[in-house]
């Protein structure tokens, strides 16, 4: 949920009553949590990408896939892998890894995970891969721009900049309105 902090008050016991104003119906949640413990996640809102962007993706993943001659999912899967900042490494004990992967996997196509061995006894070391369906603005056009390397790369036509510029400038318009109104 959107929102945006508005003020922090510090209690005398040492608690804070933060205030968050929201741009989304909470009603019937608030009714329901009312004095009840939660679990709270606040952190910067970031933009999220476009489905323009979205569908230029999975064109040229479509156009490499019959180059190459791999399945589609076998190249959009290889692409997030090359991306920065889409990956987290966990520790976790070896009777949790196989629970943790199946979880994680099961998320969607491009959420993956690679296990290799931790020098803490009895753990392992799991990369987890988020899909692009969490990609912000950035993570998209790196993901958008890597594709564009690999095309041009296999002598495929693509898109001008000129175009994927345009197409980021109308999803950023489109996000702003969103946010003003």
């Amino acid at each position: 949920m959107l929102g945006r902090l508005k003020d922090l008050k510090i209690n005398h016991d040492g608690t804070q009553d933060i205030v968050v104003t929201v741009q989304s119906d909470f009603s019937e949640m608030f009714d329901e949590l009312i004095e009840k413990d939660v679990d709270i996640d606040i952190k910067r809102h970031s933009k999220r990408r476009s489905m323009d962007s979205n569908n230029l993706a999975w064109a040229l993943i479509d156009q490499i896939a019959a180059r190459v001659n791999k399945k589609k999912s076998e190249v959009y899967r290889e692409a997030i892998k090359d991306i920065g900042g889409v990956s987290d490494i966990v520790c976790a004990k070896n009777i949790a890894v196989e629970k943790l992967i199946k979880g994680w996997t099961s998320k969607g196509l491009g959420w993956q995970a690679e296990t290799e061995p931790s020098k803490i006894p009895g753990c392992t070391n799991v990369t987890l891969y988020y899909g692009s369906s969490v990609f912000d603005t950035k993570q998209m056009n790196d993901l958008i721009q890597s594709l564009i390397q690999d095309a041009n790369a296999l002598g495929l036509p693509v898109i001008t900049q000129d175009e994927i510029d345009r197409s980021l400038a109308i999803w950023a318009r489109k996000n702003e309105q969103v946010h003003t109104e």
